[in-house]
């Protein structure tokens, strides 16, 4: 029987964009509840998520918070290509491969990609749009996507369909290729990442062209939204 889901969301948020990539990857129909981020919580969610963020998924009831885990939470509950079980050591290796990827990418790569954003100068912005390349050539992120002896498909370890870490990228991967149209990263930050990590170059343009990444995505919306909340945030 088909799971009961409920997921209470936004769509402008990348954290909160991870379940739907997840949902739509697994096949799993979901009710969807948009949660307003512009305005206190209501009560009614609060008494759902007293964090009173997204995402938060009800699944056959059980009320599961925050990103990661409902990602998780969804691929153990349904075994698929995202992820394999980990009561197998080639599982539970590929479970810990994924975890130290998604690490590196959020300590590594992507703090520098949110300093380009809160930039006060194009020359700062280009400074941490170079030090986000840089990041990725010294935390060898391209071999860990694509290591010696890996398959030969364009996703994580040379998978030939997504894995879950696509699933917890794919959403600022949309971001990272795409915000430098709305003066948030560098303008010459695609060409870098091109001309210097191109197999991530090449991972992270394969990504954003999937449906599952992309079906909620939009563009201008996010693009839009995001630099007018930077520069409100800089005339405090």
């Amino acid at each position: 029987m088909a799971p009961k889901i409920i997921l209470y969301t936004n769509h402008i948020c990348p954290w909160a964009h991870r379940a739907h990539i997840a949902l739509k990857e697994l096949g799993l129909d979901y009710e969807e509840v948009i949660i307003d981020l512009d305005t206190p919580r209501e009560p009614w969610y609060l008494e759902i998520n007293p964090r009173g963020l997204v995402p938060t998924i009800s699944y056959n009831g059980t009320i599961i918070p925050e990103s990661g885990i409902v990602a998780q939470l969804l691929a153990d509950a349904h075994p698929s290509h995202l992820v394999p079980p980990s009561n197998t050591e080639a599982g539970a290796i590929q479970r810990a491969r994924i975890s130290f990827f998604v690490d590196t990418f959020f300590t590594k790569v992507w703090p520098h990609a949110f300093a380009a954003q809160k930039a006060g100068s194009d020359e700062e912005r280009s400074a941490a749009s170079e030090a986000l390349v840089a990041a990725i050539e010294n935390n060898n992120v391209e071999d860990l996507l694509y290591p010696e002896g890996a398959g030969s498909g364009p996703f994580f370890r040379g998978a030939e369909k997504l894995t879950q870490v696509e699933v917890l990228t794919g959403s600022f991967l949309l971001r990272l290729l795409s915000l430098h149209r709305y003066g948030l990263l560098a303008a010459e930050l695609p060409c870098l990442l091109e001309e210097r990590t191109p197999r991530f170059w090449k991972w992270a343009s394969e990504v954003v062209k999937q449906e599952s990444v992309n079906y909620i995505w939009d563009e201008e919306r996010v693009g839009t939204r995001t630099a007018k909340k930077i520069k409100a945030l800089a005339q405090k």
